[in-house]
């Protein structure tokens, strides 16, 4: 049954109470990623927290009936007294299945943040290093409190408001969209896990020169001296996007932030149009995310494009950034141009000596 309207005015103004819970959390998670960020001189402290925080509150959510009215400890999860009653004591189905979803999406993100040693608290990532060389250090201490400890905390915090809207709405069964985005989901962390091993699978060989016969499937790539050379992964499914892994990234998030709202319930996204644009709040977490990814993509080219100026210009030109659909199209301009035969046999060509290096330093 559709809860009433005014829940989702109150959310809409932030004063509903199940959200009183998770924004202490993200308070506290965004206050200590800071403070260590400034003990340590190590600024990549979200990043050790970003594959567990959106389960964290995607779960408190599901399961608000299974939590004590009252702390017993502190940020302790609780369901406060005053929690809109059918949420407090029935478990959404929608909202279960999500959280348990987003759980795949942690096991999945945490596995490769783990294998690439991210969780040692002594690495940072390298953008980080780069962007401290590029800007005044006051730049980057004011950065590093506004945007990298807080802003992406509170992004954080964001994803997991649609498991949130999701019980409110406290369908009795599951819906057919439900089983359409569901199936969507589990295809979208297949197809990410795979784009993860094939380039956890090309780093290896680039640092060791060595092939591993075990890789995961989908990831046992007979790569060779020319691939390590070009210093970057264009076999694969990085021959059709420049980053799978972040278009599958962005793409979860949009059918997690799709779930409540193309259920029969409330609430329904109305016609567009800018005076009814503040309507359109469930989709903040999913612009917001696909936002940051793209301008982190930007930054993150920028440096390639600094190490690889002539090959990864090129593969600028012929592959698509996130779309595969795209890749093609860049194909048949180049096409076009009588550049397409040399561009593919410098990206995907297993000749060293047409593969330009990295620039020296």
């Amino acid at each position: 049954m559709a809860p009433i309207p005014e829940l989702f005015t109150l959310f809409q103004k932030g004063i509903t109470p199940a959200l009183h819970y998770p924004w202490k959390v993200c308070l506290w998670a965004s206050t200590a990623s800071y403070v260590l960020s400034v003990i340590t001189g190590n600024v990549s402290q979200v990043d050790r927290i970003w594959t567990f925080m959106p389960t964290i509150y995607s779960v408190y959510f599901a399961l608000l009936p299974l939590w004590p009215r009252k702390a017993p400890l502190p940020l302790f999860p609780y369901s406060p007294p005053d929690l809109y009653q059918p949420a407090a004591t029935n478990y959404s189905p929608r909202a279960v299945l999500m959280a348990s979803l987003v759980f795949i999406w942690m096991c999945r993100l945490s596995y490769n943040t783990w294998r690439r040693g991210l969780f040692n608290l002594h690495d940072e990532d390298y953008r980080w290093a780069v962007l401290r060389q590029r800007v005044p250090a006051w730049f980057f201490h004011v950065t590093n409190l506004t945007f990298i400890a807080f802003a992406q905390n509170i992004i954080l915090f964001l994803l997991g408001l649609p498991t949130h809207i999701a019980v409110f709405q406290q369908p009795a069964t599951l819906s057919t969209s439900d089983y359409i985005l569901t199936s969507l989901a589990i295809i979208d962390l297949l197809v990410e896990f795979t784009a993860d091993n094939q380039q956890f699978s090309f780093q290896t060989y680039k640092q060791t020169g060595k092939i591993n016969h075990n890789e995961w499937i989908g990831a046992r790539i007979q790569w060779t001296p020319a691939d390590a050379k070009r210093g970057f992964v264009t076999r694969g499914l990085w021959a059709w996007s420049r980053h799978p892994n972040f278009l599958c990234e962005q793409s979860f998030w949009i059918i997690i932030t799709l779930f409540p709202l193309l259920a029969p319930e409330n609430p329904s996204l109305p016609p567009f149009s800018f005076d009814n644009i503040s309507a359109y709040w469930p989709l903040t977490p999913a612009v917001v995310l696909c936002t940051l990814f793209l301008s982190s993509t930007l930054f993150t080219e920028s440096i390639s494009k600094s190490k690889y100026p002539q090959g990864y210009g090129a593969y600028q030109q012929r592959v698509g950034m996130f779309v595969p659909l795209f890749t093609p199209v860049w194909g048949l301009l180049l096409g076009l141009q009588g550049k397409k035969e040399k561009v593919d046999k410098m990206l995907f060509g297993s000749d060293p000596e047409l593969v330009p290096g990295k620039k020296e330093e």
